[in-house]
């Protein structure tokens, strides 16, 4: 579940993305979209715990997000991530950086600046369990400064999309672990956001459960406007609801790019071989000469995974022949986006590549 982050939130009856006849952001169609300010700008963000020969946890990281973007943001263990957004948010205080939320600075106003944006972070139980799932989302739009009579419709609306309607009365401590994480998320909407930050939304979810929170996350960005904000080490999470990565690593951005930018960038020259014919020796001989990086065996047959691209992969044919190797199956194996994140960090602690989501 996730710890809330607390904003002021102007009225609903300003904005509400999930009304009738409202436009991506929730307004009406004539404000001009094309004209607004960025759902959040963040401007050379460095912040250092433990004086000046303590750890810098984030070393002057930029970067913008725009309306109706969903991005993610990747890291190992320890790269930042955590205080980047814990300082975006205003619950740590940057040494040095600014933060702008839809055009307003936070250190002019954090009422005004975060009026419209909400977080579910991991790390602590983010719903009263005790109340049912109406009550829960009644009570976080009124934490928010929203009257729950006046959004009620909202609320209707948010519970039958996530398929919550048919538990509305139920207490949350009655349903199960994927239903609960959907109660969360339907609390951080009820109050009317546009920007939220989601930390580890599909931890502890069944494949099908998360499989339903990344439809809908999707759909509130293509159809309603919504700003999302995603960090998590579930890598299939991150490639299915992302538009954009950014990657950090020991405090700084080390790349920032669509999904597919960066998997068209990676190296594409590793080459897999399957040959009932490769033994011991051949193996040897192409570990000596290329990088091998992993090596399979099922039954008779030897896989073998060679980096090799151009002239090399020539190279490859030539000291299979010499081995009298009759090749069965050959192939390009294309980067996944873990491949390019470790490529990027040389890290790939706490990853995960795909369920149990539950996995941490």
């Amino acid at each position: 579940m996730g710890q809330r982050a607390s904003t002021g939130r102007r009225s609903s009856s300003e904005t509400d993305p999930l009304s009738e006849g409202s436009d991506e952001r929730g307004q009406s169609s004539e404000s001009g979209q094309d004209n607004a300010d960025p759902a959040l700008v963040v401007d050379g963000i460095s912040k250092r715990f433990g004086g000046d020969d303590g750890v810098l946890a984030v070393d002057d990281v930029s970067f913008r997000v725009d309306r109706g973007s969903v991005v993610g943001l990747l890291g190992p263990n320890g790269a930042g991530k955590t205080t980047l957004i814990k300082s975006v948010l205003g619950m740590v205080l940057p040494d040095d950086g600014s933060v702008q939320v839809f055009g307003s600075d936070v250190t002019d106003g954090r009422r005004t600046a975060y009026a419209d944006v909400d977080a579910m972070l991991e790390g602590a139980r983010n719903d009263y369990w005790r109340l049912t799932v109406r009550e829960n989302l009644r009570y976080f739009a009124t934490i928010s400064g929203v009257d729950p009579d006046s959004v009620a419709d909202r609320h209707e609306r948010l519970l039958d999309r996530l398929d919550l309607s048919e538990y509305a009365d139920t207490p949350v401590r009655n349903l199960s672990r994927g239903m609960k994480q959907k109660v969360s998320l339907a609390s951080v909407l009820a109050g009317g956001a546009e920007l939220v930050f989601l930390d580890e939304p599909t931890l502890g979810l069944d494949i099908e459960s998360s499989r339903t929170l990344r439809t809908e996350l999707k759909r509130l960005a293509r159809e309603e406007g919504l700003t999302i904000f995603v960090s998590s080490h579930n890598m299939s999470v991150i490639e299915d609801v992302c538009d954009r990565v950014i990657v950090m690593s020991d405090g700084q951005v080390v790349a920032d790019d669509s999904v597919d930018a960066l998997l068209t960038e990676a190296d594409r020259d590793l080459v897999r071989i399957e040959s009932s014919d490769l033994d011991a020796a051949t193996v040897q001989t192409l570990r000596s000469q290329f990088e091998v990086t992993e090596t399979a065996e099922s039954g008779q047959r030897v896989r073998v995974d060679v980096r090799a691209g151009g002239r090399d992969l020539y190279a490859v044919m030539d000291v299979l022949r010499e081995a009298d190797v009759r090749i069965e199956r050959i192939e390009t194996i294309d980067p996944t986006l873990e491949d390019v994140f470790v490529d990027l960090t040389g890290d790939g602690s706490g990853l995960s590549a795909d369920s149990p989501e539950g996995s941490p």
